[in-house]
C-alpha cells in the first residue's frame, strides 16, 4: 500500500503577465534571450545566469560548471522577434510539466509583451504561491535591459 496525502495532490495554474515595452520588438526580444539566459537575475539582484540555446529544441539550463546543472525546459517554439514558447520543469523539480509563452506584439511605439505560464503536477505550495510575483519581476528586468539596449 502506498501513502499518499495533499502534497501528492495534481494541481495547475495558468498565470497571464503583461507589460509595455518602450523599445521595438526586436530589441525586446533581444532583451527577453538575455533575461532567460547569461544576464538573469534573482528579485534581490543577485546573478542568476542561465544558458538559452535559442532554436528549437534547444535547452534552456543554469550550469554549475563540471557537468552540474538544473535543466528547466526546451524551446518549444520560437519566431524571433514575436514568439519564444518553452516547455520543460522550469524551477519545479519534481513531477511536473510547465509551458510559458513570451508573445510580442507590436504596439504604438514600441512592444506589448504577454507571458502565459500554464503548469500541472504536484506543485508545491511555496512555488504557487511566489510564481506571480517572480515573473512580474522578470518581466520588469526585460523593460530594463531593452531599455538600456535602446
Amino acid at each position: 500500500m502506498v501513502a499518499t496525502n495533499d502534497d501528492d495532490a495534481v494541481r495547475s495554474f495558468r498565470i497571464v503577465k503583461e507589460i509595455r515595452i518602450k523599445a521595438s520588438p526586436e530589441i525586446a526580444f533581444e532583451a527577453l534571450l538575455a533575461e532567460i539566459g547569461a544576464e538573469s537575475q534573482m528579485p534581490d539582484g543577485a546573478a542568476f545566469p542561465m544558458a538559452i540555446e535559442a532554436w528549437p529544441g534547444g535547452r534552456w539550463f543554469r550550469d554549475l560548471g563540471k557537468n552540474a546543472g538544473h535543466l528547466w525546459g526546451h524551446i518549444q517554439v520560437i519566431k524571433p522577434p514575436l514568439l519564444l514558447e518553452l516547455s520543460g520543469p522550469m524551477f519545479m523539480s519534481y513531477a511536473c510539466s510547465n509551458h510559458l509563452q513570451y508573445r510580442l506584439t507590436s504596439e504604438d511605439s514600441g512592444t506589448r509583451l504577454v507571458l502565459t505560464h500554464t503548469a500541472i503536477g504536484l506543485i508545491n505550495d511555496q512555488h504557487r504561491a511566489g510564481v506571480s510575483t517572480g515573473w512580474e519581476y522578470r518581466l520588469k528586468r526585460v523593460a530594463e535591459l531593452a531599455h538600456q539596449r535602446k
